[in-house]
């Protein structure tokens, strides 16, 4: 259970980042703005700004081989905001979470807010292989607060003992309503023969929370002579990276088969029960995982959902699943079972966390205690667990 603000100091004691949360949800039109609180001591600035800045940025290496001006990262996306002595034209909205983060901080408080724009990826990361040491490759979202004469000068050095910093997510849940999930039919007719094999293939519902077991139905219509001696279901992750360019990955995160026979002019239905889980890809490396804070459990990276008509400006990492249903097709006799066809059908999945569930904890005075929790029932999934203070009213809490 983590504690109701995260906070993070600078090594000197100048500055410390007040965050009431470090999960932002991604609501596919908008994203949770990010607002939190830098406590200034000024006595020690002898002139100079304190700043802040949230940056999204893909790392592919570690930071500790950034030598000879070669860069293992890639900013993404980068703002900053001038915190002391705060612009003469900033009146900032106050939002109920800095009113209690200010409070909690005492004098020399000032809040930031910064919006992060929807088309940015959610955060993740890559399992690492073996011999891969430190932090993994992925999106990372940081938040950093610095004291420097300007905001962004390449040729300024800022010591580290006056920068602090906090990892925060982006992250996107399950939407409310699920839809039924989708079908696919395939037929497929083979070389002098005029009869076919239909296939049809369908999941229960469109969204599938990570742990939960995938029930995929599958009818088969053999009209030929020939002879379905072997199911195999796969699940496939696709990663498209938009950034730079567009590259494409992908790995098998679950394979199964099922020696069920459909004989010549016969019709088979069946339900398959398949769970992918990270637990059983812990060496597939280079596969894409919801990121995480500290040590905590992770899943495999959840479905990326885009709003319609963006896929062109996003700068982004997709990830997306789809369920392949494979027959394979031998002939009749002898010499037919050494030559084997196949049949394919494959269906997309989305695979997602459920929205978290809030309880009440405690009320005192117009404050309330919340807590966040995400179902046990869904054992790769991690906790999600954050306690806040939170002015509120009765309705609210309802």
């Amino acid at each position: 259970m983590s504690n109701s603000v995260h906070k993070k100091n600078s090594r000197n004691g100048l500055i410390c980042i007040y965050l009431g949360k470090r999960d932002f949800v991604d609501h596919v039109d908008h994203v949770d703005i990010v607002d939190g609180v830098i406590k200034v001591d000024t006595s020690e600035l002898d002139g100079r700004k304190v700043f802040v800045q949230l940056a999204c940025f893909f790392h592919y290496g570690k930071e500790d081989l950034d030598v000879i001006s070669l860069s293992f990262r890639k900013d993404i996306w980068i703002q900053h905001i001038q915190i002391y002595p705060p612009p003469a034209d900033d009146k900032p909205v106050i939002t109920p979470m800095q009113d209690v983060l200010m409070k909690k901080a005492g004098e020399g408080s000032h809040p930031f807010t910064f919006n992060i724009p929807p088309n940015l990826p959610c955060s993740v990361s890559f399992l690492p292989a073996p011999w891969d040491k430190g932090k993994a490759c992925g999106v990372d979202f940081k938040i950093k607060a610095y004291i420097a004469n300007m905001a962004d000068d390449p040729d300024e050095k800022i010591d580290k003992k006056e920068t602090c910093q906090l990892i925060i997510r982006k992250i996107q849940f399950a939407p409310d309503m699920l839809l039924p999930g989708p079908e696919v039919n395939i037929c497929k007719q083979f070389m002098f023969s005029g009869k076919m094999i239909h296939l049809e293939a369908s999941l229960q519902k469109e969204v599938y929370y990570h742990g939960d077991p995938i029930r995929v139905r599958v009818k088969i219509t053999n009209q030929t002579k020939k002879v379905v001696k072997k199911i195999k279901i796969s699940i496939d992750q696709t990663v498209d990276v938009v950034l730079y360019s567009t590259d494409k990955y992908t790995k098998v995160v679950l394979c199964e088969e099922f020696r069920d026979q459909v004989n010549s002019q016969t019709t088979f239905e069946k339900d398959y029960i398949v769970t992918p889980l990270l637990a059983n890809n812990k060496e597939k490396y280079g596969l894409a995982l919801d990121s995480r804070l500290k040590d905590e459990d992770t899943n495999l990276a959840s479905s990326t959902i885009l709003q319609t008509g963006t896929y062109k400006d996003v700068q982004s990492i997709l990830v997306s699943y789809k369920i392949k249903v494979n027959l394979m097709v031998v002939g009749a006799g002898v010499l037919g079972s050494l030559i084997s066809s196949y049949v394919t059908a494959e269906i997309p999945l989305i695979l997602m966390s459920p929205k978290p569930t809030v309880r009440l904890l405690r009320r005192t005075g117009d404050a309330v205690r919340l807590e966040y929790i995400l179902p046990q029932r869904h054992i790769n999934t991690p906790k999600f667990t954050d306690i806040k203070l939170w002015p509120t009213t009765n309705a609210e809490c309802a």
